[in-house]
C-alpha cells in the first residue's frame, strides 16, 4: 500500500471542482480544500476527511480513497443545497482526472447524509466518493 497519490488526488479533486461550470453556477468560487478564518455566508463545498485502505495487487500499489465533500448553505430548505451537491457528483462520478502521480483508475459515489445542523439554521450534505489510484 501507498499513500504517496493521497496528496496529487486531492489537488485533482479540489481544481476539477473548481473549474465545474454547473457547480460554479451554484456556489461560484465558494470551494474550499481548506477553510478561510471567519463565518461563512451562502452555500458553499468543502473537501473533508478521507479513508485510504490498501489495494495493492500483484501488478502494483494502489489504494481506495474513501473522501467526503460537503455541500453547506445557510438557505432555507434542502433545494440550494441539492442542487449543489448533485452538481458536485455529476462533475465527480467517472471523472477522468489527471494525477501528477500515480493514476485514477475509477472514481465513484458510495453514499450521501443530509441533515440540519446548528439549530437547523444550517443545512449540510456530505457526500462519500471512493477513489481507486495506483502508483
Amino acid at each position: 500500500m501507498s499513500y504517496a497519490v493521497a496528496g496529487a488526488l486531492q489537488a485533482a479533486i479540489y481544481q476539477h471542482l473548481r473549474a465545474d461550470a454547473p457547480l460554479a453556477a451554484l456556489v461560484g468560487a465558494a470551494v474550499y480544500d481548506a477553510m478561510p478564518p471567519g463565518t461563512l455566508v451562502g452555500t458553499y463545498v468543502s473537501l473533508g476527511p478521507e479513508d485510504v485502505a490498501d489495494a495493492s495487487d500483484k501488478t502494483g500499489d494502489g489504494a481506495t480513497h474513501d473522501f467526503v465533500v460537503s455541500v453547506i448553505t445557510d438557505e432555507a430548505g434542502f433545494a440550494t443545497a441539492k442542487a449543489a451537491a448533485a452538481a458536485v457528483s455529476d462533475a465527480l462520478v467517472g471523472a477522468d482526472l489527471m494525477l501528477t502521480r500515480g493514476r485514477l483508475v475509477g472514481l465513484w459515489f458510495l453514499r450521501a447524509q443530509a441533515r440540519r445542523v446548528e439549530k437547523a439554521d444550517t443545512r449540510r450534505i456530505d457526500l462519500t466518493f471512493r477513489a481507486r489510484v495506483e502508483g
